[in-house]
């Protein structure tokens, strides 16, 4: 379900796709609608900052290791990271505008 700036992750490349920089996860299900809801505006996200940050999604259903190490419960459930460490994360379908305003924190 990644677009063409959004990179799909899984628990085999997700501690080094985050190891380094600004990384924002999108913790997703194929199934979820809010989840759904919310693509377009990462994908805008990553079209506008390009590489000043890293979108990554992964899929829950299909991931178990890091969904659990990081307790998820609810999706969809971004989590920025900064060179590999949670700076800062967030439920739901939120506003864009929300969203680049967390990320302009840790810039």
């Amino acid at each position: 379900m990644a677009g063409g700036n959004t990179i799909v992750v899984t628990d085999a490349n997700f501690e080094q796709q985050i190891s380094t920089g600004l990384s924002l996860v999108d913790f997703w299900a194929a199934w979820c609608a809010p989840c759904k809801a919310i693509a377009p505006k990462l994908e805008e996200i990553a079209s506008e900052l390009g590489d000043k940050i890293k979108i990554l999604k992964m899929d829950v259903d299909n991931n178990g290791q890091a969904p659990a190490k990081y307790s998820i419960r609810a999706i969809p459930t971004l989590i920025l990271f900064k060179d590999g460490k949670v700076v800062d994360q967030v439920m739901g379908n939120v506003p864009k505008e929300q969203l680049l305003s967390m990320i302009s924190r840790h810039m």
